[in-house]
């Protein structure tokens, strides 16, 4: 076809095209025309509805008796009966949310009535997380004999169960419960890879052991209804693995029964306050450990034996502040004043981060990724990151509320990627939710190369021999 034919062809489409275009514009017209008709009629329609609700009001308050003849509208009866239609109809949307709003009011009438009933401790009495139990190893023993396959897992090692909680109710700052999902899900990943059974606990179990002191009646519970469980291993809700391959090198605590992250020179020597950290720690299941939460615990009831107890701890712990004792300082205070008695069964941990404090290790993340690998749980790749003096489901903290919650997702997400990356996937930064792909998915995904194997069979019985 010459270049001549195609233009005419061409030029004969022009007018066709031409035809189709100013079709297409009147069509938008006449839609873009019909638009603003039914806007108009929106208006309308609202008017109308203003002016008969003014009427309503107006007859609601008497303002007028609003009385008709036959001929000229509707009788003052009826104009009665579609304001009352109208209020009954606003209150049977409204009455969901006051039966919400008085089932919660009536939720906190009960818990505060309930706390009203709650007997107040005698200050002379001390407290006893229960009775008194002096042949735990026996009883231990004794049913494991019964039940010789509870005793390790199916790898052949002693059994963990990792325990951590969050109140009952929901957070202050609704953030807060998305948060506390987030660090739930990173335990919960850290178990699946290691063996470790979890425990998630949500219910005050003594009232009187409320805020620190309430993890004390829990772990007492959890020994006594799993002997099967060597070790219980106590975690703090703003704590996270972000080393999910490092392992417990559970064979260095064979002569201990309670390991935590500390220096053994600021707790027996300068008695440090904070020498010590009890948001993270293992607990071994035995009598001595029975043994030592019954000194514990009669510092905890709230109310005056708190508070008494509280300046005691003040007095003789260095740097600690005036405010009522909590379970950190009155462990060190019992390993301080009855070292005897406890020290040689404790075990302070100082060669890997079990606990890691986060402001001086999340703005180091980067970097760690660049030089290191998970595995060390030291500062080379730490092991836990501990969020101390942030409360994203309260309404109080240390830190800033957009700081805490900054990091905590990148704590989050810097232990992710070391679970993403098994499936192809890894956070496209720290500081984000969106993933990014790190390798393309294969016919082989477990590398197992058996094509190539295949491949090199075809070759080998094809082949002649010379």
């Amino acid at each position: 076809m010459t270049r001549e034919v195609a233009g005419k062809k061409l030029q004969g489409l022009l007018p066709a095209v031409s035809t189709h275009v100013n079709w297409w514009n009147r069509l938008w017209t006449w839609r873009k025309r019909k638009h603003l008709q039914k806007i108009l009629n929106n208006v309308k329609v609202t008017i109308l509805c203003s002016c008969v609700t003014v009427l309503v009001l107006r007859g609601t308050f008497g303002s007028g008796s609003f009385y008709y003849s036959s001929s000229s509208g509707p009788p003052a009866q009826d104009l009665q009966e579609l304001h009352e239609n109208l209020v009954e109809d606003h209150v049977n949307k409204l009455r969901p949310r006051e039966l919400a709003g008085d089932r919660e009011e009536k939720q906190l009438e009960e818990e505060e009535e309930d706390e009203e009933n709650d007997p107040e401790p005698d200050p002379n009495v001390p407290y006893s997380l229960g009775p008194e139990i002096k042949d735990w190893n026996q009883q231990r023993a004794l049913w494991l004999s019964k039940n010789p396959h509870k005793a390790k897992t199916a790898n052949g090692k002693d059994r963990f169960l990792l325990v951590t909680g969050s109140q009952p109710k929901p957070c202050d700052n609704p953030v807060g419960d998305h948060y506390l999902l987030k660090a739930i899900k990173n335990k919960i990943d850290y178990c699946r890879l290691h063996d470790i059974e979890i425990f998630y606990n949500m219910a005050h179990l003594d009232q009187e052991m409320a805020g620190f002191w309430s993890k004390l009646p829990l772990l007492r519970k959890l020994m006594l209804a799993h002997p099967e469980v060597e070790w219980i291993w106590w975690m703090d809700s703003d704590a996270m693995f972000t080393d999910m391959v490092f392992e417990l090198p559970i064979e260095n605590y064979k002569d201990y029964n309670l390991v935590l992250h500390g220096y053994k020179e600021q707790v027996y020597q300068n008695k440090s306050w904070v020498g010590l950290n009890t948001g993270n720690f293992l607990f071994r299941n035995c009598q001595w450990s029975l043994d030592l939460l019954d000194a514990w615990a009669p510092m905890g009831p709230k109310g005056a034996i708190r508070v008494e107890a509280g300046k005691i701890l003040s007095q003789t712990l260095v740097g600690r502040p005036e405010f009522e004792a909590d379970d950190q300082s009155a462990l060190i205070y019992l390993l301080v004043t009855q070292k005897q008695l406890w020290s040689s069964k404790v075990y302070l941990e100082e060669s890997y981060y079990l606990h890691g404090y986060w402001v001086v290790l999340v703005e180091t993340y980067e970097e760690l990724m660049e030089k290191y690998h998970p595995g060390f749980g030291d500062h080379r790749w730490p092991f836990v990151t501990h969020f101390v003096g942030c409360k994203p489901c309260g309404s109080y903290g240390d830190y800033s509320l957009e700081r805490c919650l900054h990091h905590m997702e990148r704590a989050f997400n810097f232990a992710d990627n070391q679970i993403l990356q098994s499936y192809g996937f890894q956070h496209r930064n720290l500081a984000t939710t969106k993933v990014k792909r790190t390798r393309m998915d294969t016919i082989d995904p477990l590398d197992l190369q058996l094509g190539v194997q295949q491949q090199q069979q075809q070759q080998q019985q094809t082949t002649v021999p010379g």
